[in-house]
């Protein structure tokens, strides 16, 4: 078992992070560097940023050996070694999160590489702003920048098509994505930076590719979503050693009884937080449609 560094906090908030658990997960242990290919670049530092899905969430190790998810399975595809992975991100974070608490980690850490995978939980909260979110972007892409790492974010798939839901919440929440999928797009462009388009990710609508939650990956989603960066890396002039397969294996497949003990203690509680915040604002998109028909 190889052991990574995973910084962790508070849940469903932007709590100030709270401690430094270094757990065991499931990958093949880093082995010495690999010898750099003609005319391609070593990753030998990865830092990994941003909410639950960041986490690991959806990927379960064995023995309750907590989460792995696309973090490591990128580390192990670009051959960094145990003390060159960093995962500062934490469950609930949003952008600003990101900005404030989780970037100083990160920057401290050295990275060649930075995965940035936040933005969802800001879509569904009343104080969502796009042009905020597009700032606290781009302050994080710029530092990253000006330390030489090379950042990529993601832009979000329609998750109302996974996740099942009236049509006129579906129509609310498509459409906060959309804005929020505008705000990382006018970054993207105005920073000449590549990004991860989980909209047009092959299976990225397939129910396999989601956890019993339908909120977070499942092991094959956080593989497709670790084949997809290590993707855009390859074609940014970086090795990598060990490409990700799609092959399930190392993680632990979800019981009927662990999805029915989750969605007790965890995802109905989480719903409602949410659907609370989230409500006013699916109200305002149910009367402009309620308008339209009427005419």
């Amino acid at each position: 078992m190889a052991r990574y560094l995973i910084i962790t906090g508070g849940e469903l908030r932007c709590p100030m992070v709270m401690g430094v658990t270094v757990i065991s997960v499931g990958v093949t242990p880093a082995q010495p560097v690999p010898e750099r290919p003609p005319g391609l670049r070593l990753a030998e530092r990865l830092a990994v940023l941003g909410d639950s899905t960041a986490v690991g969430l959806g990927d379960p190790l064995p023995r309750r050996g907590g989460w792995r998810g696309v973090g490591p399975l990128v580390a192990e595809a670009l051959g960094i070694r145990p003390d060159g992975y960093l995962n500062s991100s934490f469950t609930g974070a949003r952008m600003a999160c990101v900005r404030t608490e989780q970037l100083p980690l990160a920057l401290a850490h050295r990275p060649d590489v930075a995965l940035v995978v936040v933005g969802m939980n800001d879509t569904l909260r009343p104080d969502f702003d796009p042009e905020r979110i597009a700032a606290d972007l781009t302050e994080v892409v710029r530092a990253f920048a000006a330390a030489g790492t090379t950042v990529l974010p993601v832009r979000f798939h329609d998750h109302s098509k996974v996740f099942r839901l009236p049509p006129s919440l579906k129509r609310a929440l498509s459409a906060r994505v959309a804005e929020l999928n505008a705000a990382i797009d006018l970054v993207v462009e105005a920073e000449g930076i590549a990004c991860l388009d989980l909209d047009a990710l092959p299976g990225a609508y397939d129910l396999t590719a989601w956890s019993v939650d339908r909120l977070h990956p499942s092991e094959l989603g956080h593989r497709m979503l670790a084949r997809g960066f290590t993707d855009l890396l390859s074609q940014a002039g970086f090795a990598v050693p060990e490409p990700v397969p799609l092959t399930c294996s190392g993680g632990v497949e979800p019981s009927t009884a662990g999805h029915l003990g989750w969605l007790v203690a965890k995802g109905v509680p989480w719903l409602w937080r949410r659907g609370r915040e989230f409500l006013p604002y699916a109200a305002v998109i149910m009367w402009r449609s309620f308008r339209e028909r009427v005419g």
